[in-house]
């Protein structure tokens, strides 16, 4: 009996040191992408286009490494070609589900949390599920041209992907928007609402991932919210309303809502909670890569679950 629990103990013991050593390794490779994505000579703005070429190129070279296809979708605005990269799983299916985070940032930022964070998002779903059997082909699509001067433009990257799905007539079940998923604090007073009283339901620490859904009440958008909220390894909250309320169509789901298709936002709930977005203090350094890890865990989790 003596060296049955023994046995067990050493059970236990090696399990918790793999999990332990995993944790670890994922760090490492999500601080990895962080730098080569921030840490750039020039910012990722619109004005250096090479700068952007760059990072567009680190996005498709990874996703290469664990996709069934990968390609660029090359956009003209004002004479100068900006690109998404896209990288595709579960190719054999036709129903297909889009995981979207832009790489650019505003301004002179390094923009780690808006949106490096994201991206890095991105790239870390599609290493995990690239080991799953999969219902739906999933598309991973890094976007240029979020941030102003183009946002709410036609040419932002993310509508010239939602009108290709159009003109192609391409089955969508459902988008994801990766907006600011690595700013994290536990203090009280931390977080801020658009509107007073939001916090007598939310709470003022700004701990929590947020499901940002429009007021459709649409059926993949409830799926990725209860999922989210049913995994538990973050605290997560929920938000359904409607774009005239500020935050909640800031982001690259704004057009596949005007397309039509049914889009979710996965968020921090960025100015709401980080003082650094859109200044020069968005740095790797602020964020917190342990929480943000668990968001990845729980949208991989999340995402092998969804009918």
């Amino acid at each position: 009996m003596k060296i049955f629990f023994t046995s067990i103990a050493y059970f236990i013991f090696c399990i918790t040191c793999n999990a332990q050593k995993t944790n670890e390794n994922d760090l490492q490779r999500i601080k990895k992408h962080f730098i080569a994505i921030t840490k750039t000579e020039k910012a990722r703005n619109y004005k250096n286009v090479k700068t952007l070429n760059f990072v567009a190129n680190y996005i498709k070279k990874e996703l290469t490494k664990v996709c069934d296809s990968v390609a660029y979708q090359n956009f003209n605005v004002d004479n100068t070609i900006y690109k998404n990269a896209i990288g595709s799983l579960g190719t054999e299916n036709k129903e297909r589900i889009i995981i979207g985070a832009h790489y650019d940032v505003c301004g002179d930022s390094e923009g780690a949390d808006d949106n490096a964070s994201g991206v890095v998002g991105l790239l870390e779903l599609a290493r995990l599920l690239s080991k799953e059997n999969l219902k739906y082909r999933i598309d991973f699509v890094g976007y240029s041209l979020e941030e102003p001067p183009f946002f709410r433009t036609k040419q932002m990257g993310s509508y010239i992907h939602a009108k290709y799905l159009v003109d192609k007539k391409i089955l969508v079940k459902g988008m994801i928007s990766l907006e600011t998923i690595g700013f994290f604090s536990d203090k009280k007073g931390s977080q801020r609402f658009p509107i007073m009283g939001m916090e007598k339901i939310y709470g003022n620490i700004g701990s929590f991932i947020t499901v940002v859904q429009n007021d459709k009440n649409e059926i993949f958008s409830n799926q990725i919210d209860y999922l989210m909220k049913s995994e538990q390894l973050i605290n997560t909250k929920s938000f359904k309303g409607s774009s005239r309320l500020p935050g909640v169509d800031f982001s690259d789901h704004l057009n596949y809502w005007k397309h039509n298709f049914d889009a979710v936002m996965i968020t921090n709930t960025a100015f709401y909670r980080n003082k650094n977005y859109h200044t020069s203090n968005d740095k790797l350094d602020t964020l917190d890569l342990e929480k943000m890890n668990l968001v990845i865990k729980q949208l991989f989790n999340v995402l092998k679950k969804i009918n």
